[in-house]
């Protein structure tokens, strides 16, 4: 585990730096290769020297100190009520109380990541599967509501952030309330009190009208009940609300980000395995039911709205990337008749606007119609360039996701984009505009120089140690960290619990480019990732 976690580690050290430096991966670097074999022995024998004195030197209580549970067993506690207790409703005034400072700050809200294309598609009344449908009529109908009302979109805009930062404060205070029942101490109470509550990326997010908010909170929530139904699933499935609770979260998180559906199938399978000696009807039932109730309201909800056509580009973002790739550095290489196969599903002027670290200029002119008739022309021409060009594959993926895993990597992806009240020059690490027909009119206006500065500001750049902790490179290499030692200490309990959320970060380096609203979920699930399991230090 050591070995496998030094290598993984390794790799994205090295490799990450010559994509961020080179746009491409230099395998004839030897000095490169060197280095990176080199970290790979290093940190192998540096971690597995760390874990085997681990507990003997008793680092778990130094480092760890104010995340050890000291009381109450799992199992004593998971089935008591934390829902709107004193505990939780105290927790949760307190969140709401400093995210709503934030939200004046930022007045109306980040309205950004799509909103006015969702927004116009209920003003409009036409409907895509482009954007979850759920989120949709959620979004939009709020504030077409209370623009109804007030007459003022700015106020609409507002009301519908501030409901959904009640709904996230909500999760997160019955997160912190759930680790108080499992024994925390007061000092972390506090510690992750304030860090829900204050740390710019969660508030980001917990402020912002895209569904990563919704979506991300919703999958810890999912997370703390797994956690729940591990460590006691006889009583768990006992009870008629945890099983209802369970179903209910499972159902709504993949309508809030179409890839949280894909991983959850994928999930099913690996906790029917992992329950084998102890499954029945109820567990059985309880993780279908999810799968049965999302594809009816979806699939509803497409009937009813009579959305369009779906936009197959989302699914095919790295193999059109991969031939866009050919296309711009290698396209003497190509016959005329596969140019004119690639041109009649990527026109030339999107194949032109070729971009290494973002899809979206190159996959927005695909033509979904002439795929849906025929995908085996485009699979062939797609597996005919892999066979003349795999390295080229290789580059055109890893460039658009590398940000995820290559912690000093700047996410800038957008540089030189243009938008509504800005272009982005230093960074594109969060949207924070307003889009139309919002207005922003801070109400605290250094809080809001500060939010700018993190997201579209030169902070990458001015303190690169510091941007570490804003980075989802550092968080996968910690996540990787404690689950490769769990794995180590055959310690399968405290793992399961997180692979649903690793398996939607495989699904999004599959995906567009390496934004933090698509892991926000790291953030928001690491306070659970460092209390599970620390019983045994």
């Amino acid at each position: 585990m050591s070995g496998l976690f030094g290598i993984f580690t390794g790799f994205f050290l090295v490799i990450g730096y010559q994509l961020e430096m080179l746009d491409k991966v230099d395998l004839s670097d030897k000095n490169a290769m060197y280095a990176m074999l080199g970290l790979m022995i290093v940190i192998t024998i540096d971690t597995r020297y760390v874990w085997r004195n681990y507990e003997q030197a008793h680092l778990g209580k130094k480092l760890f100190g104010l995340f050890t549970l000291v009381t109450a067993s799992p199992e004593d506690t998971s089935d008591k009520k934390i829902l709107f207790t004193r505990e939780h409703l105290s927790k949760w005034g307190i969140l709401a109380a400093l995210g709503l400072v934030v939200l004046l700050a930022e007045y109306p809200g980040f309205f950004v990541y799509d909103a006015q294309e969702e927004l116009n598609e209920v003003l409009t009344r036409t409907f895509t599967t482009h954007h979850p449908l759920l989120h949709v009529l959620l979004l939009g109908g709020t504030i077409a509501l209370f623009h109804k009302i007030t007459g003022s979109w700015n106020l609409g805009i507002f009301s519908y952030i501030f409901l959904q930062m009640l709904v996230i404060t909500c999760i997160f205070a019955y997160v912190i309330t759930y680790m108080q029942k499992r024994g925390i101490g007061k000092k972390s109470r506090i510690i992750w009190t304030i860090y829900y509550g204050v740390f710019p990326t969660i508030v980001m997010y917990t402020l912002c009208s895209s569904k990563d908010g919704l979506f991300s909170s919703l999958l810890l929530l999912l997370t703390a009940l797994l956690i729940q139904l591990i460590n006691n699933p006889k009583g768990y499935l006992a009870s008629r609300c945890k099983v209802i609770a369970f179903i209910v979260v499972a159902c709504l998180m993949p309508c809030f980000r179409h890839n949280g559906f894909y991983a959850y199938l994928v999930f099913i399978p690996f906790t029917l395995i992992f329950f084998i000696k102890k499954l029945s009807k109820v567990l059985i039932s309880m993780l279908i039911a999810p799968v049965i109730l999302y594809l009816l309201i979806t699939t509803t909800l497409s009937l009813a709205l009579a959305s369009s056509t779906p936009h197959h580009q989302e699914m095919l973002t790295v193999p059109i990337m991969q031939m866009a790739r050919v296309y711009t550095y290698d396209k003497d290489s190509l016959s005329l008749e596969d140019i004119n196969t690639l041109k009649a599903y990527i026109p030339e002027e999107n194949l032109n606007k070729y971009t290494p670290r973002v899809s979206d200029l190159v996959k927005v002119g695909f033509n979904n119609e002439l795929y849906e008739q025929n995908k085996t022309d485009f699979w062939k021409l797609w597996f005919k360039l892999f066979k003349s060009h795999p390295m080229t594959y290789v580059n055109a993926w890893l460039l658009t996701s590398y940000g995820y895993w290559y912690p000093p990597a700047n996410i800038n992806v957008y540089k030189g984009t243009t938008v509504y009240t800005f272009t982005y020059d230093e960074s594109s690490y969060f949207g924070y505009e307003v889009e139309l027909p919002g207005e922003r009119h801070s109400f605290i206006p250094a809080i809001d120089s500060f939010y700018r500065y993190i997201s579209i500001g030169p902070f990458h750049n001015d303190f690169p140690i510091l941007a570490l902790i804003f980075s989802p490179g550092l968080l996968i290499i910690i996540y990787l960290y404690i689950l490769a030692y769990r794995l180590y200490k055959r310690d399968y309990k405290n793992i399961f619990p997180f692979l649903l959320i690793l398996l939607v970060w495989l699904t999004v380096i599959l995906g567009p480019t390496y934004l933090v609203r698509y892991v926000v979920i790291l953030w928001l699930a690491l306070p659970l990732l460092l209390v599970t399991g620390s019983t045994k230090i």
